[in-house]
């Protein structure tokens, strides 16, 4: 048999029937168009790494029929993708009904090919309306997102039942608010924490709406969640200042959200819920037949970790981020690095003991080189964790096809499909091939490892072959 020596150091796995393969996407990084927002600002002001605009990205506001199609042939049988916040309400309670049926034929085009969809309501962008009032720093910015999200649930709920509220609320408060590279670069420890309880606050204003809601149409299979990077942060070296400032960082980036959007707490160095807010989740609590929970799953996006040293004047406060020993990394400079997504999925399952839903995980490899390798890898740590026991539901990869990839621009490249962002031409690479065959078959069977050697023998960019 060819390749033998290979197929021995890649074991087959199945995948349980009850995960679902999906993709991931967001509406400002495929839609296109000329749409007013934080980010679409941005953008034009030339703060993006290859100068790209977010108007053209992958035109998909236009190919729904196209996408759904390739959404199926890589073997997708679930979809996480957003609406955009300032098509729907481009001026404070002005709604824009061409804008909500467009998103309403797009869930029906999904639910008709057999996708299931899981829609986020804020991935990142904010109308300039808000932005400019002050948005996530404003005191009521919860009740007026919730106002939002009460619209899209009044006119998507009888389609939709399952919910991300906010996409990466740590990554957008620390790149935003903290070290500035992002709208609306503010370089402010305060700021991130007023920010982070606002936005907590209005996961949970939001989740009891929704189930509220969809309770009051009749529905018992709502689900709700927020997405939270999870980015372990290692200590790099024995120092114990090391350790200590990775134990601060972990706490700050990652518990903090998690205890608020799971448990509803507000741990320190956050304040808690305003009286107003105690008097909202009462009545939507009744409305809801809600326990004291505030999540039904926990969303995790995983794609690498940080190794963390102490140092002052770092790149963060008392620390910074150093280079780990791990030797392969993807085309941005991120470890490629499998047993941290393990870690991340059985730590945050131990503590909270509800479903986890992988919600992003993907690489930066424009050639292909090894995507493949890197899905192998990550799902082999889903089956892992299946053994175990851990109630794994979802793995969702970043991303269906290449687009604009914030402030790196259209020039990173995680799609399991090929744009040409001059023709608008979609390709399936071979990883997009690959995962189709996994989802297709519930795990990686000898046969699709014979039919995939040359792929998964591939590294990271800076890899030397197999271990």
């Amino acid at each position: 048999m060819k390749n033998r020596e290979d197929q021995d150091r890649h074991l087959p796995f199945s995948l349980p029937a009850g995960v679902q393969l999906g993709a991931a996407t967001a509406a400002t990084q495929i839609e296109g168009g000329e749409v007013v927002h934080s980010w679409s600002r941005w953008a034009d002001l030339g703060h993006t790494k290859d100068g790209s605009r977010c108007s053209p990205a992958c035109d998909h506001w236009n190919r729904i029929a196209e996408d759904t199609a390739l959404l199926a042939e890589v073997g997708c049988t679930t979809y996480r993708f957003s609406v955009e916040w300032a098509r729907i309400e481009p001026a404070r309670g002005v709604f824009d009904q061409t804008a909500i049926d467009h998103y309403r034929a797009e869930v029906v085009a999904l639910n008709d090919a057999g996708i299931l969809p899981l829609l986020t309501l804020h991935h990142f962008t904010n109308p300039l309306w808000f932005e400019d009032s002050g948005g996530w720093l404003r005191e009521d910015s919860p009740e007026i997102f919730a106002e939002f999200v009460a619209h899209v649930v009044r006119n998507l709920g009888d389609l939709v039942a399952e919910w991300i509220v906010i996409n990466e609320p740590n990554v957008y408060l620390f790149s935003g608010f903290t070290i500035g590279e992002w709208p609306p670069a503010h370089r402010s420890m305060r700021d991130f924490l007023i920010g982070a309880r606002n936005l907590i606050r209005a996961h949970k204003r939001c989740y009891l709406t929704i189930h509220a809601m969809r309770r009051e149409l009749g529905r018992d299979d709502t689900l709700v969640g927020t997405a939270i990077h999870i980015r372990p942060f290692d200590p790099y070296g024995g120092n114990p200042l090391d350790r200590l400032v990775a134990a601060g960082f972990n706490h700050l980036f990652h518990d903090m959200f998690l205890e608020g959007v799971v448990r509803g707490r507000f741990i320190l160095p956050l304040r808690g819920d305003s009286a107003t807010d105690r008097v909202a989740y009462r009545e939507l609590r009744r409305r809801a037949g809600a326990t004291g929970r505030y999540s039904d799953f926990v969303g995790i996006n995983y794609y690498s970790r940080e190794m963390i040293q102490f140092a002052l004047g770092g790149q963060l406060p008392f620390g910074r981020i150093v280079q780990s020993s791990g030797p392969d990394r993807n085309e941005l400079g991120w470890e490629i690095f499998p047993e941290g997504l393990y870690r991340a999925v059985k730590s945050s399952y131990q503590r909270y003991r509800i479903p986890v839903y992988i919600t992003e995980n993907g690489t930066c490899d424009a050639d292909d080189r090894f995507r493949a390798r890197y899905l192998y890898e990550h799902l082999f740590q889903v089956a892992r964790l299946a053994t175990e026991g851990v109630d794994v539901r979802r793995y969702y990869h970043w991303t269906l096809m290449d687009n604009f990839e914030w402030a790196e621009g259209v020039a990173a490249r995680f799609g399991l499909i090929h744009v040409d962002f001059g023709t608008q031409v979609r390709t399936v690479r071979d990883s997009g091939r690959f995962y189709a065959r996994i989802s297709r078959e519930r795990g990686v069977t000898p046969a699709c490892l014979d039919e995939f050697t040359d792929a998964l023998r591939h590294r990271g960019v800076l890899g030397s072959g197999l271990p």
